[in-house]
Parts: C-alpha cells; sequence; structure tokens
C-alpha cells in the first residue's frame, strides 16, 4: 500500500457487505465513511430495522452516513469533504454518476459472478438454477451501465453438487471480502490494469435479475434435475413453492432440499410415500425425494418431522 493508509468510503447494506467492509477495516485501511440505506421497517411487527452494515459501523464507531437520495446535494457535499481515495460497493443500489465519479482513485464493486456472466440482482441464485458448476467473484470498475464496468480482479470457485444458495453465498462472501481488500491494496499502488468485460467465443451470456414470485414456482412437470436446481439455487432463502390442493383447501409448501432419485417413474406431479417418513414426488424423468420443507407460517423442518403432522392422501399438486 502507499506510505500514507488510503481513505475508503464504503457503500453497502446486507450481510454479505459486511464481510467486506470487515476485511478493510481490519486490513488497516482508514475508512472515511460508510454508506448504508435507511432505516425501515422489517418483519410482521414492522418494526424499524437497521442494515448489518449500519450496525458493524455504529459497533466500531465508523462514520455513517443513510441518504434517502444519492443525489441530494448535502450528500454529495459531505462525500467530497470526506476526501477519500476510493469508493468500495458491496451489495448497494446503483451509484449515479455524480456519486462515482468523486474518488480520485476510482469507485469498484465486488460482484457475486465471473463477470460478464450473470449480471444482475441475484447471480448467486441463478448460477444454481442454471445448472452451473462453476462460478467467482469479480471487482470492477463502476460506469454509467449495471455490472458492465472495466474488471479489476476475480476469483473462480466450482459449485459443489450439495451446495445450495446459503452455502454458495456464504463462500462467495468470504472470498469477496478477500478480493476487495486485494483489489484496494492493488489500486492504490497503481499494479491494476482494468480489462474490458469480454465474453469467450461461443458463450452464452446468462443474466441474473431480481427475483418475483412466478420464480419460486416449482413445475413438476420439467426434468427431476431441473426441479432440483431450482430448489438448491432458492434454498434456504427466497424457496421454492409448490402448492397443494384437496377439496378447495390450498397449502402452499418451500421445498427447501430435496435429492434425486432416478429409480422411480410416474406421471409428473405424483405424490409418493414408500413409508411414514419418506416423500418423493415423481416429474418428467426422474423424480426428487424432498428432505426439508417449510410450511407456510411455520419453521424449517425435515420431511420425516413434516409428515408426522401431514397425510399427503386426497392431497394433489398444481
Amino acid at each position: 500500500m502507499t506510505e500514507r493508509l488510503p481513505r475508503i468510503i464504503f457503500f453497502g447494506t446486507p450481510e454479505f457487505a459486511v464481510a467486506s467492509l470487515r476485511a478493510l477495516h481490519t486490513s488497516g485501511f482508514s475508512i472515511a465513511a460508510v454508506v448504508t440505506a435507511p432505516d425501515k421497517p422489517a418483519g410482521r411487527g414492522r418494526k424499524i430495522s437497521s442494515s448489518p452494515v449500519k450496525e458493524y459501523a455504529l459497533k466500531h464507531s465508523l462514520t455513517l452516513l443513510q441518504p434517502e437520495l444519492l443525489r441530494d446535494a448535502d450528500f454529495l457535499k459531505a462525500l467530497r469533504e470526506l476526501q477519500a481515495d476510493i469508493f468500495v460497493v458491496v451489495a448497494f443500489r446503483m451509484l449515479p454518476q455524480e456519486v462515482w465519479t468523486i474518488p480520485p482513485l476510482g469507485t469498484f464493486n465486488l460482484h457475486a459472478s465471473l463477470l460478464p456472466q450473470y449480471r444482475g440482482a441475484a447471480p448467486i441464485n441463478h448460477a444454481i438454477i442454471n445448472g452451473e458448476t462453476e462460478t467467482g467473484v469479480t471487482t470492477f470498475l463502476i460506469d454509467k451501465e449495471i455490472d458492465t464496468g472495466h474488471i479489476l480482479l476475480s476469483e473462480t470457485t466450482e459449485i459443489l453438487p450439495q451446495d445450495d444458495a446459503g452455502s454458495l453465498h456464504d463462500r462467495l462472501m468470504e472470498m469477496g471480502a478477500a478480493l476487495v481488500t486485494e483489489t484496494a491494496e492493488k489500486l492504490c499502488r497503481r499494479e491494476l490494469k482494468p480489462v474490458p468485460q469480454k465474453k469467450r467465443n461461443g458463450e452464452t451470456l446468462h443474466t441474473a435479475p431480481r427475483l418475483f414470485a412466478p420464480d419460486m414456482i416449482i413445475d413438476w412437470r420439467e426434468p427431476a434435475v431441473k426441479v432440483h436446481n431450482r430448489i438448491r439455487g432458492l434454498s434456504p432463502y427466497p424457496g421454492a413453492v409448490a402448492t397443494l390442493r384437496r377439496e378447495g383447501r390450498v397449502m402452499r409448501l418451500k421445498i427447501l432440499k430435496s435429492r434425486l432419485r432416478n429409480d422411480i417413474i410416474a406421471i409428473p406431479g405424483t405424490i409418493i410415500t414408500p413409508d411414514s417418513s419418506k416423500l418423493i414426488i415423481s416429474c418428467s424423468a426422474g423424480a426428487l425425494e424432498i428432505l426439508a420443507v417449510q410450511p407456510e407460517g411455520r419453521r424449517r423442518m425435515a420431511t420425516s418431522e413434516f409428515l408426522r403432522g401431514f397425510v399427503p392422501e386426497g392431497w394433489e399438486l398444481a
């Protein structure tokens, strides 16, 4: 690093961003300020909730900014007066040009994919849903478009068969924190040459848009492996949803863990209970043994526990 510790303003909100903030903070960088989302009501009680990044900043007495509007004149004035060398962005909303052009060494972002693949808000989920076997983290300079700036550094990791969105999130969070620190150090020493994003020959580019309710609905007419990957890619949150109906009643059930069963062939959507502790659902090619579920309004539980209070007879999958 340079002789004078570089000053950083950090932008982030969720738990994923805390690991990067912590890594910078404990590596000796001067954190001039932390910018995070305003407090907002959350949960059933609608109590005012602070972001994980805010909680870290308060715990470590870091200067905190929570602007409602990123183009607010007072906010922009505060950013300039802090005289930071670099802005670092991890899991934050899109910055206007008036913000990311302020620091002399630039503003860089951490993204949880190997750019240009999976640009968008939900790269971890979509990579698993699409059956990818490899992903990673990338740091890049912010420009006018979302997730399109020149790449600084990247690191690759395997997506394991047993991975779901939760386990991959945690692994990429720690990898990303290390990459953010390395990027900041090398950027300060002017050792990085930004490289334009470029797809490889013959490569299909996938996007990672925000997930909405229709994305979570399981279609049992799909091959078992596709349904299995959707379950993995949406677990533990927001959860892949199965809808069951019986005599006018409707039950929504989140399927959080499954196992491929290629030894069973039946009409897609058939519910099979070989014993009192197992639940198998057929797909268009193969079937899935359901290992963990979350009934609507209740906690996550093993399927064997769920079946102690649920009799499948008469229920049909929508």
